[in-house]
């Protein structure tokens, strides 16, 4: 009678032990808060900023940009197009406009000459979860725009590696570019960024001076994610703008 009575003791005790683990597990679960990944970018001779990144607002841009910049991507590249009161931008490797990540930045045994773009996530590509503003101080994937020949589609999948951060507010940015951080220490380091000295390059395009005349350079970018994994991220195949316009050509007669 005895030993029943311990046993059933021993047992609701257990009971409450059990209940009292599972109501714990739920609490927590109820009241975490997922920190999001923060970047740091370090600026030759300017200083540091500290970019908090949002994957809630675009998730595969922001698995892109932390692989890219953990496996050392971005360190001694510079901010190759500056143009003041608007953004500066950076992350090319040929340091020109005009280079292109290879899969080999992504991943261990990719290709070196494969080069590969992420798919747009903003409003006007059909990605509604992005409702970041580019205001001051947020950064953005910079992208190739083939609207004049009409394919869209293309110019919105042609993100790689390069970015650019509002030195300004621009609202006819929104729904077009995929927005994914903001500046949350280093505003100052910024305003130096968008004051550098800037020239029209000659062989640009482009009238509006914004050629840097000694193009800052980003010592390195490294982010934090707190032990979150936000994986690989997912690529395209790039659209071959000139294979586009030798196939266009040569199917004109004359």
């Amino acid at each position: 009678m005895k030993t029943k009575r311990i046993i059933m003791i021993i047992a609701i005790i257990l009971v409450i032990v059990l209940i009292g683990l599972v109501g714990y597990t739920i609490y927590q679960k109820a009241t975490f808060t997922k920190q999001n990944p923060v970047a740091t970018m370090e600026i030759e001779g300017l200083g540091t900023m500290k970019i908090e990144l949002y994957p809630d607002q675009a998730p595969n841009t922001v698995a892109n940009f932390i692989t890219l910049a953990n496996r050392g991507f971005y360190d001694g590249l510079t901010f190759h197009r500056i143009v003041k009161d608007f953004m500066v931008q950076g992350g090319d490797k040929e340091g020109t406009g005009s280079g292109a990540p290879t899969l080999s930045d992504i991943k261990d045994g990719g290709s070196t000459t494969e080069t590969y773009a992420i798919r747009g996530e903003f409003v006007q590509n059909g990605f509604n979860q992005n409702t970041l503003r580019h205001e001051k101080g947020v950064i953005s994937m910079a992208r190739s725009d083939y609207s004049q020949m009409g394919l869209y589609e293309e110019g919105y999948n042609s993100a790689g590696s390069q970015f650019f951060i509002m030195t300004g507010d621009n609202a006819s940015l929104n729904g077009y570019y995929a927005a994914f951080g903001k500046v949350i220490e280093g505003m100052d380091v910024l305003d130096k960024l968008n004051e550098t000295e800037v020239t029209t390059s000659e062989d640009s395009s482009d009238s509006e001076a914004s050629t840097p005349v000694n193009p800052p350079v980003i010592t390195s970018v490294r982010v934090d994610t707190f032990g979150v994994n936000y994986g690989a991220p997912e690529t395209v195949t790039p659209f071959d703008y000139n294979s586009y316009l030798q196939q266009l050509y040569s199917g004109m007669s004359y």
